[in-house]
């Protein structure tokens, strides 16, 4: 388990905003269906949530409550069923390819549980890989300080097979840094790494939230990680069931029980 992580000191609001006034991703109504007739099931029923800008947000619920869906859609990722998703002011319905590639190249930046590293290039290759695809130049004082934020100064010339579990996924973390997206969505990103490492990229995506107003929200199953947000929302069923500001991992805990139980009671009941 990892520790837990100390609060900043300075207030951290998770006010929600309307659009085009501190939001920074938005689900209005969503759902998502899959399969057809009787074997169909709804991932997400009827979701309606506001990311306000400049906030750490853990999405957590049991398995199969659909968390992993809600950050798919919301990153574009994977379509809705029905309802809308925004990125800022900008709906995802109806773009086409082309623009989808240009949101996701330019305004959201991804973590996964797996590093998705190029393993021939450097860790500064790496890090600067979307801005080489966008064919933009890096700009050299927010690459800076990103690398410093990370702490990864003195490996910037390795590869990944040089690195350990926790420097290949601040290697990611600076890459989904550095193209300054509107928002960072980090799915299960310590799932790999043993609880130092783990806590390592915590207190990094703590300190892009207090230091630079980044944008996080992450997929977690952990509540000591899920202590380190402002914010923690709670998916049982494809329904948003609670949330929690300021979290603790104790109070994290507590209510994953409660869903966990609710939801084992639902199956047995078959309700």
């Amino acid at each position: 388990m990892f520790r837990s992580a100390p609060k900043p000191s300075h207030s951290t609001s998770s006010t929600v905003f309307g659009p085009g006034s501190g939001v920074a991703a938005r689900a209005l109504d969503v759902r998502k269906v899959y399969g057809e007739g009787d074997a169909t099931v709804a991932a997400l029923d009827g979701v309606s949530i506001d990311f306000a800008a400049g906030v750490f947000t853990a999405v957590m619920g049991p398995s199969g409550s659909g968390k992993s869906t809600l950050m798919h859609c919301m990153a574009a990722l994977d379509t809705v069923s029905a309802g809308h998703v925004f990125i800022g002011d900008l709906e995802l319905a109806g773009l086409g390819d082309k623009q989808l590639t240009k949101l996701r190249r330019d305004k959201i930046g991804f973590i996964f549980q797996a590093y998705n590293l190029v393993p021939t290039l450097t860790a500064q290759e790496n890090i600067e890989l979307p801005l080489s695809i966008a064919g933009r130049k890096p700009d050299r004082q927010w690459f800076d300080t990103v690398i410093d934020t990370v702490g990864l100064r003195d490996r910037l010339g390795h590869r990944p097979n040089q690195l350990s579990g926790g420097q290949q996924q601040r290697v990611a973390c600076a890459r989904a840094l550095v193209t300054r997206p509107d928002v960072v969505f980090a799915d299960e990103p310590t799932g790999n790494l043993d609880s130092a490492a783990g806590a390592e990229v915590l207190a990094f995506l703590r300190r892009s939230v207090d230091d630079h107003r980044q944008t996080v929200i992450m997929v977690t199953h952990d509540p000591v990680a899920a202590s380190y947000t402002d914010r923690v929302v709670f998916l049982a069923d494809g329904k948003v069931v609670d949330e929690l500001r300021n979290p603790t991992a104790a109070d994290v805990l507590e209510e994953m029980k409660v869903l966990s139980a609710r939801s084992i009671a639902g199956t047995a009941t078959g309700s």
